[in-house]
């Protein structure tokens, strides 16, 4: 059977007990088909991998010029002494910087691109590695990792590319590594710690008896580090809730509806607390504390916390920018997430320009009122509200989300920072600082390099 194709086209018909195109009188239509039986001989250099424009080599060049002494300063593998080599942390720097550049955030998906992408191969330079190590040196060296992205932040203003005169913070909720399901009420938590805790005991017991012969010794250990770590997630959930009952009893004398709940803890991230997300909803997740220099955008300050509200952020943030940077900062700008008389004051005091929206009245034929001073304000505080009420004020306070919003943006969609695939704050925060790293090495790497 025919199937007669419309008229003009090149093809006239189509055999199906063939398979092949037919052209009147010229015959079979000649086609090139894959062959992948066939054996290849590619002699290529790892150099040739990539072109010399590429990214990975500005991230590569990058690395060379950073001070990478604290991560070298925990290798254990030294002279003559007996082990195996140690990989190369300026390659795992590298790796890892070119990963949230690329929008990778996972360990396992780094060992699998290693493998099968050209611009990884290339700066693996044939050094093998599984997604253990890579998972271990991300979340491993926390100083070091800060004093990196203090490095960095000091190349950029030697270069002139951050002036830091004027600031812009804002927080990013981000989705921790834990289900709405594993937060637990400290009864629940002692009985699982209980049942945990025999768990361990029963295995030890299976791991000495007969039956564990046919077991491999990477199964028993996978079987008992997995018991050992279940506990010690309970027992770490249980000894965050006096924290949070504390916390709780604080809320309660304002609110007395907060008497109701009980406090509960994660049994997967002890550290995560439950909070609003951006869509609307309430998930565990952390708190990304960021800051930007509204000229440059470049990302110059990075926090965590796990509290749900940005409010006392705002001076611990600007000294770490200022200790980073050894500059004063002259203008801060923040939303109202953020304020606080008091902090409006100390920053006042050291010289600080305060750029954050007054709490409107509820009335909106008084909201014009919130910019003007009132009895009970402070020096400081009065000129921040006729400040902030003033066109020059509103000007300047408009950069806050052309700077912030934008940096937010970025590192959520594009530089793995949508969600956290590790638990734990100090982890969290590690995690903060390579997608921070990676964010300023794109805007700015070439530049560094010229």
């Amino acid at each position: 059977m025919d199937i007669q194709l419309l008229p003009g086209m090149d093809v006239e018909t189509f055999s199906i007990e063939t398979g092949e195109a037919q052209r009147g009188s010229d015959g079979p239509v000649r086609l090139r088909r894959p062959d992948r039986g066939q054996w290849l001989m590619r002699p290529q250099c790892l150099e040739e991998l990539v072109p010399p424009d590429h990214q990975v080599r500005i991230v590569w060049a990058l690395v060379e010029r950073l001070d990478l002494s604290g991560f070298y300063d925990a290798i254990r593998a030294r002279g003559v002494d007996p082990g195996r080599s140690a990989t190369d942390p300026r390659l795992l720097v590298a790796l890892w910087l070119y990963a949230h550049v690329d929008g990778v955030g996972s360990a396992r998906e780094l060992e699998r691109r290693c493998g099968e992408h050209a611009p990884y191969q290339w700066l693996c330079g044939g050094v093998n590695l599984n997604h253990h190590t890579l998972s271990d040196f991300r979340i491993g060296h926390e100083k070091a990792l800060d004093a990196l992205f203090t490095n960095l932040l000091a190349m950029m203003q030697h270069k002139g590319l951050v002036s830091l005169e004027r600031m812009s913070q804002d927080g990013m909720r981000v989705r921790a590594s834990a289900g709405a399901s594993s937060f637990r009420r400290r009864e629940t938590l002692e009985r699982l710690v209980s049942e945990a805790r025999e768990r361990v005991e029963t295995l030890k017991r299976q791991l000495e008896g007969p039956a564990a012969a046919e077991w491999s010794a990477l199964k028993r250990a996978a079987q008992e580090r997995a018991a050992k770590e279940r506990v010690e997630r309970i027992e770490r959930a249980l000894a965050t809730l006096p924290q949070l009952e504390a916390a709780k009893e604080k809320l309660s004398r304002k609110i007395a509806a907060a008497k109701t709940k009980a406090v509960r803890a994660s049994t997967t991230d002890a550290e995560a607390r439950v909070m609003k997300m951006p869509d609307g909803g309430f998930r565990p997740g952390y708190n990304v504390q960021l800051a930007a220099d509204t000229e440059s955008r470049a990302v110059v300050g990075v926090e965590v916390t796990n509290s749900g509200v940005d409010s006392g952020q705002a001076e611990p943030m600007r000294k770490q920018v200022e200790e980073r940077s050894g500059r004063a900062v002259k203008e801060h700008l923040y939303d109202g997430g953020y304020l606080r008389l008091e902090d409006i004051d100390a920053a006042e005091g050291a010289g600080v320009k305060v750029y954050a929206p007054p709490k409107p009245p509820r009335n909106k034929e008084q909201r014009a009122s919130a910019y003007e001073p009132r009895r009970d304000d402070s020096p400081s505080v009065a000129e921040w509200r006729m400040r902030m009420g003033s066109e020059a004020g509103q000007a300047v306070y408009r950069l806050r989300a052309a700077t912030s919003e934008t940096v937010n943006a970025e590192l959520r969609a594009y530089r793995s920072l949508d969600r956290m695939l590790v638990r734990g704050m100090a982890k969290v925060r590690c995690v903060a600082l390579w997608a921070a790293l990676a964010y300023n090495v794109v805007h700015f790497g070439r530049m560094l390099m010229s």
